[in-house]
This record gives C-alpha cells, sequence and structure tokens, in this order.
C-alpha cells in the first residue's frame, strides 16, 4: 500500500523531530515528561504540519505504551471504547486524538473517566485555539502546549534528512538544488508536510537523467507547489491573530507594519474583518484625540463595500495610513469602562430627585424635579448642580490625553468646569 513520504518518515523518537525545541529540546516539559517516565495529557495546537502527530509518535516510540490514533469528528464513541478496552489489559494507552476540539459531549463524557485514572493518556491535536475551541472539562485535564510553523532552515534539515533517509530517497540518486530546497523551504510557510509532499512529487514526476540522476530545479518546485508564499485560512487561529496584529500596529503608529497586515487580510479576501476592524480602531485607539479620523475611517470602510475587492483596497489603504500616523487617544472608552464597573458593583444607586421625571401627576408631592436649574436659563449655559448619585458625587471617570488639538480643547473645558463646581460647593 502506497504511504506518503510525510508518512514514511515520521519520528519514532523524540530525536526525530524536527523544530518545535521549546517543546522537545533538552530540558524542556515534553522531553521531561518522557524522560521521567511521568506522562500527562496534552493538547498540542498550532498550524497544520508543524509536528502535533509527529510528536506523539515520538513520545509513543521513545515510551513501552501502546499507541492508538483517532479522529474526534470522523471516530465514533465504540471506537473510544475499544481503546478503553486495550487500555484495561495493557495497563496504559496513548491516544492521538485528531481534531480534539470536534469532541462531542457523549464521547467527552467517555473519555473524562478514563483520562482520571490514567488509563488513556490523551495527546490532542487542533489547529483551533484551544482555549476558545475546547471544552473546559478536557481543557481542566490537559497541559496545554502550542506548536510553531517551523522555520526555512528547520524545514531544509528535514529535506536534508528526506533525501538520505531509508524511508525517503537514500536508494535514489536524487539531487535537490539549492535553490530549489530554499524555495520549499519558504513557500509552505512553516508546514512540513506540504514540503515533504511537494519533494515526492517533483521527485516522482521527475525523469532521470542520462547519468541516472533526479535533478529537482527550482523551476520543478514551483510547478509542485502552485503557491504563491501566502496562506491564509478565514477561519483559524492564526486569522485572529492578523486582525490582532493589524490593529496593534495602528495602535502602535507603525504604518508599514500595518500595511504589510493590510496586504495579507485582502488576499485573504476578507474584506469584511477589515471594516469592521477599521471602524473599532478609529474609536477605540483614536478616539477624541482625532475624531475626524473616525469619520474619515467611516467614509472610506463605506466606499470599500460599495465597491469591493481588488478596488476596495485603495480607499482602505487611505484610512490605514491615516489611523497609523494619527494622535492616538482611548480615554473616551476607558472612562465608560469605569463607570461601567461602577455600575457592576452595585454603586447605580438613587438618582438625585432633583433629576428624576417630574412630566407626571403627582411628581411635585413626590419631591420630582423641584430644584432643577435649567442650564439654558444661565449666562454661559451650565449651572452648578449635582448629576452623579450622592455616593459618586465627587466621582471622576474621564481621564484626559493629550494628544491632539482636540482633546486638549475638550480637557481644558473639563478641568475649567470641575473647578468651578468646586467652588460653588464650598
Amino acid at each position: 500500500m502506497y504511504q506518503p513520504l510525510a508518512y514514511r518518515l515520521r519520528p519514532k523518537t523524540l530525536e526525530d523531530i524536527v523544530g518545535q525545541e521549546h517543546l522537545v529540546g533538552p530540558g524542556k516539559i515534553i522531553r521531561r515528561m518522557v524522560e521521567a517516565n511521568l506522562l500527562s495529557s496534552m493538547i498540542l495546537y498550532g498550524p497544520p504540519g508543524t509536528g502535533k502527530t509527529s510528536i506523539a509518535s515520538a513520545i509513543a516510540g521513545s515510551t513501552s505504551f501502546a499507541f492508538r490514533m483517532l479522529n474526534a469528528a470522523t471516530d465514533t464513541k465504540k471506537d473510544l471504547q475499544i481503546v478503553a478496552e486495550e487500555a484495561k489489559m495493557s495497563g496504559t494507552v496513548i491516544l492521538l486524538l485528531d481534531e480534539v476540539h470536534r469532541l462531542d459531549k457523549t464521547k467527552q463524557d467517555f473519555l473524562l473517566p478514563h483520562l482520571e485514572n490514567g488509563r488513556i493518556i490523551l495527546i490532542g491535536a487542533t489547529t483551533e485555539n484551544p482555549y476558545i475551541s475546547i471544552n473546559p472539562a478536557i481543557r481542566s485535564r490537559t497541559q496545554i502546549f502550542e506548536v510553531h510553523p517551523l522555520t526555512p532552515e528547520a524545514i531544509e534539515m528535514a529535506l536534508d534528512r528526506a533525501l538520505t533517509a531509508k524511508d525517503g530517497f537514500k536508494d535514489e540518486d536524487v539531487i535537490l538544488e539549492q535553490s530549489a530546497k530554499r524555495e520549499l523551504a519558504f513557500v509552505t510557510n512553516g508546514d512540513l508536510r506540504s514540503a515533504l509532499n511537494a519533494l515526492e512529487l517533483a521527485v516522482r514526476s521527475t525523469p532521470k537523467n542520462e547519468d541516472g540522476t533526479i535533478l529537482i530545479t527550482k523551476e520543478i518546485i514551483q510547478e509542485c507547489t502552485q503557491q504563491k508564499g501566502f496562506s491564509h485560512d478565514k477561519n483559524g487561529d492564526a486569522h485572529y491573530d492578523v486582525i490582532s496584529a493589524f490593529q496593534k500596529s495602528i495602535r502602535g503608529s507603525d504604518a508599514d507594519a500595518a500595511l504589510h497586515y493590510l496586504a495579507r487580510l485582502i488576499e485573504a479576501g476578507d474584506l469584511i474583518s477589515i471594516c469592521r476592524r477599521l471602524l473599532v480602531i478609529g474609536y477605540e485607539d483614536i478616539g477624541l484625540a482625532n475624531p475626524a479620523a473616525a469619520s474619515r475611517t467611516l467614509d472610506a470602510v463605506l466606499a470599500a463595500e460599495r465597491l469591493g475587492l481588488p478596488e476596495a483596497r485603495i480607499p482602505l489603504s487611505v484610512a490605514v495610513l491615516d489611523l497609523c500616523l494619527s494622535p492616538k487617544s482611548n480615554s473616551a472608552y476607558q472612562s465608560l469602562d469605569r463607570a461601567l464597573q461602577d455600575v457592576k458593583n452595585g454603586k447605580a444607586t438613587t438618582i438625585p430627585n432633583h433629576l428624576k421625571d417630574s412630566h407626571y401627576k403627582g411628581a411635585a408631592a413626590l419631591g420630582r424635579g423641584l430644584t432643577y436649574q435649567y442650564p439654558h436659563e444661565f449666562s454661559d449655559g451650565w449651572v452648578a448642580q449635582q448629576y452623579l448619585p450622592d455616593p459618586l458625587a465627587h466621582t471622576r471617570y474621564y481621564e484626559p490625553k493629550f494628544t491632539g488639538r482636540y482633546e486638549q480643547a475638550l480637557a481644558k473645558r473639563y478641568e475649567e468646569l470641575h473647578q468651578k463646581k468646586s467652588s460653588s460647593t464650598k
């Protein structure tokens, strides 16, 4: 039966793993577990092809435990029961459960007691962020480890191994040009499985030269990958990382970084996320420092939505640079958050009588609105009177920032009013 190169080269020990040194390197957590023979259930999460299955296979190969593989989405509760029965007979089974975020409640409830007593050591694999996608009951019984995309250097090392390994191309005279190796290492974006699959396709589809060698050039690799060096899953965890980096780059006034992440989101075709995020940024990060920028951003977003991609990139680029290079202030929403916290903490106490509704018969008898002073009747449109409930009478939620001229003017007015209010109560 045909087995893909990536499957044939799957690591048998921790020493065979390429990359993920932060987990399996000397003195690191998973290596310590294996060397101490104190394995515990874990969840490995990260992009495809980064070594989750390889780590599970290597852990099993470094121990005497049986190793079984199931898929949470496609395998049934009965399949789990078979593994549990085997664990009862043999003592312990390491179970690699792929797509562990797809584990439904029935399978989860069956699995939990076996994780508790240690008969099954679960190694869950997922591309989704487990803190978002995995049930807390499973999370609480596992350690969570993130695996990272492999560096180009690590992928090159794995490609060299593939050319010399017995289960690879040791018995075939394959020459992988350096430029081809570099292309393969970069274009697969840290996905070793994709790199090995592309190498195998290149070798199997390239005829031998007259001297019996198989020469793999950069052009052949480009044909066998058909990639532009960019991949993006709109529903994946990495997508939210790009959005996060996009907003933080604008907040940090790094125009070049913001344009880079905008380009990635545009290449992914995710106009909805871009527009929504820009509107949030306009009010969250720019705010009172430059309110006009938020209005211009709305205009750019409306234009982008009407134009659609690819032309939408034009108004979007204007908005990104405008927001990036604008002064920043989060004072408005931070002020509201402080007020919300007081409300949540039970400080939403009785409204002063003079502010209560007085537009009904009998309100006067209840003392509603009797002492209210109408600001428009005073020369500068202001009169000293208490608006906050008594326990909060002297609370200040708004803490101005002085990063833009508009908010500087607001801050000056805010302080003037507070001083007048303080003077009137002395």
